[in-house]
């Protein structure tokens, strides 16, 4: 069984030698471990050995997770992102506690977003999620509609547009997942051209964080390689 100071070892040593391999200082690709479905102690456990950004794709995990892991008297202060797909009515529970939101694909969500950030903390920090494959069941704003949703993003009040971030359809081998990445980047740089001042791109996972790093991805998101396959997915309320 791999524990997880060897899994965590591991993937940033992966990360190294793929920063090596583009001609990239390491410390220019940040880990967010993907801990949904996992518990607080295995949180814990990766906390204590360093890491300290977690990634949550389910509103309610979030918020249990998060009202354990930093109640008073001894908080974590973990760096929060979420990565799911975002309900209307989980808005004000993400806004309240995330720093980070990956999956901003619609004005009416950045917008709730914003509006229900609580006075008081500092800006939430948003991807665009781009479906940069067009695949048909896959969330995402599409690549020719990006323009519009971060001019629109940009200056809402509650929010710091940091970049985009995307799920590529799945390839076997690096060249092939290298594509999309490179859309994406591509798409970032043409929208930094047109204004913006996009400094992140949130792609690449356990399976292709490779791929992802030489093409210039600053967050990889790697949960099966911290914890180990992925467990059940927990139920959704509605």
């Amino acid at each position: 069984m791999t524990t997880p100071d060897h899994a965590l070892s591991t993937v940033r040593a992966r990360i190294e030698a793929a920063c090596r391999e583009a001609g990239r200082d390491p410390d220019s690709v940040r880990l967010l471990a993907v801990s949904k479905t996992r518990g607080a102690d295995e949180i814990r456990a990766l906390h204590a050995l360093g890491q300290s950004a977690f990634g949550e794709n389910y509103a309610p995990e979030l918020v249990d997770k998060y009202d354990t892991l930093e109640a008073a008297p001894a908080p974590l202060g973990l760096e929060w992102h979420f990565i799911g797909a975002l309900q209307g009515n989980k808005t004000r529970a993400v806004a309240e506690r995330a720093a980070w939101v990956h999956t901003v694909d619609r004005e009416r969500i950045a917008r709730r977003l914003s509006d229900q950030r609580p006075e008081g903390m500092p800006p939430l920090q948003v991807c665009l999620q781009v479906n940069i494959s067009e695949e048909p069941q896959k969330a995402g704003v599409a690549p020719g509609e990006v323009a519009a949703l971060a001019a629109a993003v940009q200056d809402l009040p509650g929010l710091a547009l940091r970049g985009l971030m995307a799920i590529p359809a799945t390839a076997d081998d690096t060249p092939l997942q290298r594509e999309p990445f490179a859309r994406l980047r591509a798409l970032r740089d043409t929208l930094n051209a047109g204004g913006h001042s996009l400094d992140t791109l949130s792609m690449g996972m356990s399976g292709d964080l490779e791929a992802a790093i030489l093409e210039g991805a600053t967050i990889v998101r790697i949960g099966t390689a911290l914890f180990g396959p992925r467990q059940s997915k927990p139920k959704e309320s509605t």
